[in-house]
């Protein structure tokens, strides 16, 4: 029975770690059901960035701080990995780079759909 205890619990450990948890949620915005940090915050797409590229320059991340992955990450289905202009890896969905918005204050807002008519919430 002990020998079937071990053997359950190594399973269970190898299965949660084999399904990694993704890098974003979805949160309710006057927008609807947008992507978001796990703080909340909005996430978004740019119009003049390639499929896996990000062509946000390093003064439009002033602005647009791009979604940092961590050291660790690896990309899994939809979500990869890009550079940003900061040299540092970013999230993809999709292909389309995501970025958050400095007016963006408070979880759930979305501040920074159609600004400039190339910015749009990442559903």
């Amino acid at each position: 029975m002990r020998t079937i205890l071990i053997a359950i619990g190594a399973l269970t450990a190898l299965t949660g770690s084999a399904f990694a948890a993704e890098p974003a949620k979805m949160v309710e915005t006057k927008m609807g059901k947008v992507l978001a940090t796990e703080k909340g915050m909005a996430l978004y797409t740019f119009d003049k960035d390639t499929k896996g590229k990000s062509n946000c320059d390093s003064d439009c991340l002033k602005k647009w701080p791009a979604f940092h992955a961590g050291a660790k990450a690896k990309a899994e289905g939809e979500w990869s990995l890009v550079k940003a202009a900061d040299g540092k890896e970013m999230w993809a969905y999709e292909g389309k780079p995501l970025y958050t918005y400095v007016e963006d204050k408070k979880a759930g807002e979305a501040n920074g759909d159609g600004v400039g008519g190339v910015w749009h919430v990442a559903k």
